[in-house]
């Protein structure tokens, strides 16, 4: 779509708004770059607790190795239903506390880098659109920036699933809240310990953002531009679904990375509270991580959980674009 106005609506009497093009927006200032940060983490909120039980899920079938898939079935129903039979339904949201808290950090940083990236780099005296190049080079980096940033969250809330675990295997609980299960990551491992893994952290955060920014950005303004479609619910909800495809593909394998580095902290303390004489395995790095993954559990082991990864990001995509396009159209804000 050019510069033009987008077609007015019959179902209101206030006009549209005209469309505006990325990168042709007013310099942002201090109340606008805040405004856009709270939105975002607001629309991040709502997604992410209607959709949480699936991210647990999936997490327990990272964890899971391949050893136990013998022994039992580790589907994503069957592992969402022992959740609820053996820990209870409220199981499902263990860990949402520091999710959320994550979000108000890595949602808001995340976008705010890619849109004044994106607003910087669009050369609209050249460009007819935002190059693919461009796009997916904002992505990478507002997403290793943001994760960087939220590090320490997201090793509290995979370690607050893990949780769970813990109580079916007869061991004390380690942690009473989210802010107990930082305070004693903190005094075990220092302070630069709640940073363990954020190498595949970022690495994950840098792959999905430049598959889901990108690709949102991409579908979205091509079909703006090139269809009859208006800048809608419907085109947000278009383009979220390409974009949680996206993302989920592109970034899987390093989502299994991560969790599995993250997930050592638990198996290193039940190793010292028992008496088990082989000490487990500790992952030199990323690569280390994902080699040994390939040679012991078969290439397919770093998509365990691809489905509800896709499951999940679908409808988070779906709720998050929709919502956050939504609210920022109703306070005046700029289409993203």
């Amino acid at each position: 779509m050019g510069d033009g106005e987008a077609p007015s609506s019959s179902k209101g009497s206030v006009p549209p708004k005209p469309f505006v093009r990325p990168g042709s927006e007013p310099a942002n200032t201090f109340q606008q770059i805040a405004l856009k940060y709270f939105l975002s983490c607001s629309a991040a909120l709502v997604a992410e607790t209607v959709t949480y039980p699936l991210d647990i899920t999936k997490t327990r079938l990272q964890i899971a190795r391949k050893g136990a898939a013998k022994n039992q079935k580790t589907g994503m129903f069957r592992v969402t239903y022992n959740i609820v039979k053996n820990e209870g339904a409220s199981a499902l949201w263990r860990g949402v506390a520091p999710a959320i808290y994550r979000h108000y950090i890595y949602t808001g940083i995340r976008l705010g880098t890619y849109e004044a990236m994106r607003n910087s780099w669009f050369d609209k005296e050249k460009e007819k659109q935002f190059p693919l190049w461009k796009s997916a080079s904002c992505g990478l980096f507002s997403g290793a920036v943001a994760q960087f940033v939220a590090s320490p969250t997201d090793l509290v809330k995979v370690q607050m699933q893990m949780e769970g675990l813990r109580e079916m295997q007869k061991l004390p609980p380690r942690f009473t809240s989210t802010w107990h299960a930082f305070s004693s990551l903190t005094k075990q491992h220092g302070f630069r310990g709640l940073w363990m893994g954020w190498i595949p952290n970022c690495q994950r955060a840098a792959l999905l953002n430049m598959a889901d920014l990108a690709t949102y950005d991409r579908v979205k303004h091509w079909l703006l531009r090139e269809t009859q479609l208006k800048d809608d619910w419907f085109t947000h909800a278009l383009s979220s679904a390409c974009a949680g495809f996206a993302a989920a593909t592109v970034s899987t394998p390093a989502d299994v990375v991560k969790t599995r580095i993250m997930d050592q902290l638990r198996h290193l303390h039940d190793h010292d509270h028992t008496s088990s004489a082989k000490p487990p395995r500790i992952y030199k790095g990323s690569l280390d991580c994902l080699m040994h993954i390939v040679r012991k559990e078969g290439f397919f082991a770093l998509y365990r959980g691809f489905i509800p990864i896709y499951i999940r990001m679908a409808p988070w995509s779906l709720t998050f674009w929709v919502s956050y396009e939504e609210i920022r159209r109703l306070v005046g804000a700029p289409s993203f």
